[in-house]
Parts: structure tokens; sequence; C-alpha cells
């Protein structure tokens, strides 16, 4: 595949609520030919310890559309366990409060997208418990 007929994309993730890239988070990539095609899923990947998910699978000639799906979920229950660990450790923790037993408010984020081929498409998501924020980056 060249790069001149096809888009290519990368994406980060920081956790805003502590100020510090989101570790283990996963991401399955998806794309489709127009907006009438059926979506074709790709592969995926996991963000490294800086937040980043550089070893996504290229996109087939012909896509238009893409989505990414960050699994995210299971990275806030990770660490709403650590936190839950800490608070037990000390005699006057405040109750948890965050997002009840699932530990996430918004257990996934899909973000969908045009591209154009040629392009490179770097696709931040900005993350909290209880929002988030995506933008197209450089």
């Amino acid at each position: 595949m060249s790069t001149e007929t096809t888009a290519s994309v990368s994406t980060h993730i920081l956790d805003t609520s502590v100020g510090r890239p989101a570790e283990g988070v996963a991401i399955s990539l998806s794309a489709r030919g127009g907006s009438q095609e059926q979506w074709q899923a790709l592969g995926g990947s996991a963000t490294d310890a800086d937040g980043r998910c550089k070893d996504l699978p290229a996109l087939p000639e012909g896509t238009t559309h893409v989505r990414l799906d960050f699994e995210t979920e299971a990275y806030f229950l990770a660490k709403q366990n650590t936190k839950n660990q800490q608070a037990e450790a000390q005699q006057d923790a405040p109750a948890n409060r965050d997002s009840g037993a699932t530990g996430a408010f918004f257990p996934e984020v899909a973000i969908t997208f045009a591209v154009t081929p040629g392009e490179h498409y770097h696709v931040p998501l900005l993350l909290n418990p209880f929002g988030y924020s995506v933008y197209r980056g450089s």
C-alpha cells in the first residue's frame, strides 16, 4: 500500500484527571470505503506507558471513514482498584464517588472521522472519569 493512496492513523490518550498518559487501553481500528459501506475491523493494539498506540494496522486503499474504539472500562477499573487499595491504607480516606461499580461512566469511546488518501491523522483522546474530548492533532 502506498501512503499516497491511503491515509494513516495514530492516537494517544491523556488521562486529564491525573495529568498522565493512560497506559494499557485497548484500541481497535475499523474502516470503510463510504458511508453506505459496512465497517471492516482491521485489528488493534493498546496504549504504551506514554499513552501512545504506535502500531495500529494500515488502512486499506479506498478508505474514507475510520473508527477508533477505545476500551476505557478496564483502564478505569484498574485505576479504581489501585485507589481503593491506597484508600484502605489510610484511616480517614474519603468515600470513593467516582463512577460506581463499573469504574467508568463511559466504558468505551468510539470516534468516527473522515480521511483523505495521503494524509496522516493523529487523533488524541483527552479522558477523565466523567468526560472526554478529541481533536485532530499533528
